[in-house]
């Protein structure tokens, strides 16, 4: 098991995974001790102006793990449905992130047919069999969260090897701790404010906790405010970084 696998084995104690969009955001959150982090596509997208899910950003996605890869913290990479319909495409595209030093990868169904997504993640695991699969359904996130798929699609992801299964959008208690029960790999929900504390996640049995795009959308609104405040003759709230803080955080050597 990698070092990556045991954080999601860990009893009463689930992974934390913030989720960057570019160096700075990536270093800055290691240098606040989280040893792993994630990307998180919609912000991979919206930062040059393409569409988040649309399969549209292999490339970028690609530049920003040569990135990271090399950075002391463990990456996970959100690689959307895979950048392609065909398995072998997408097992090529793990293995170039695994050679760039990504630790796991994220794959998300779309609603598209399990099948399909199930043959993704035997491809990506015989590819690069020590990168963590961390296979996502949208029931929740785009369907209307029946239970019968949600399980079926999780069945057929962990028996074509996944290491882990992602749910975004599933927030209530009751539903949380029957998956848990139901399944073999670790569990991985997405944070929500409005949802489950997160002491209240690891009680239900939650391996991993992402944030998703909500670092993000949280500084976009956090510069917005600053303008209004500056706007409004007042002097900006919240934390700002200094510049040789932000300096502090680039690549030695660059």
């Amino acid at each position: 098991m990698t070092a990556f696998a045991d954080l999601h084995h860990r009893p009463g104690e689930p992974l934390l995974l913030p989720n960057a969009w570019d160096h700075a955001s990536a270093a800055a959150l290691a240098a606040r001790g989280f040893a792993a982090i994630g990307t998180t596509s919609l912000a991979v997208a919206a930062a040059v102006g393409l569409p988040d899910g649309a399969g549209v950003t292999a490339e970028r996605t690609l530049r920003l793990a040569l990135t990271l890869g090399a950075e002391p913290f463990l990456l996970s990479v959100d690689a959307e449905g895979g950048f392609g319909d065909d398995p072998e495409c997408v097992a090529e595209f793990a293995r170039t992130l695994w050679a760039a030093g990504a630790v796991g990868i994220n794959l998300e169904d779309g609603l598209g047919p399990a099948d399909l997504h199930a043959a993704k993640i035997s491809a990506v695991k015989r590819a690069a069999p020590g990168l963590f699969v961390n296979a996502r359904t949208d029931t929740y996130w785009l369907g209307d969260g029946d239970e019968k798929d949600t399980l079926s699609r999780l069945d057929a992801y962990q028996q074509a090897g996944a290491d882990g299964v992602f749910v975004p959008g599933v927030a209530d208690p009751e539903r949380i701790a029957t998956l848990v029960r139901r399944l073999d790999a670790p569990l991985n929900v997405l944070y929500s404010p409005t949802g489950p504390a997160v002491a209240h996640l690891a009680d239900l049995g939650v391996r991993r906790i992402s944030l998703g795009s909500l670092l993000y959308r949280r500084a976009l609104g956090a510069a917005l405010d600053a303008m209004d405040d500056i706007v409004g003759g007042r002097v900006p709230g919240g934390t700002t970084p200094s510049y040789d803080d932000v300096r502090a955080l680039e690549r030695p050597g660059r």
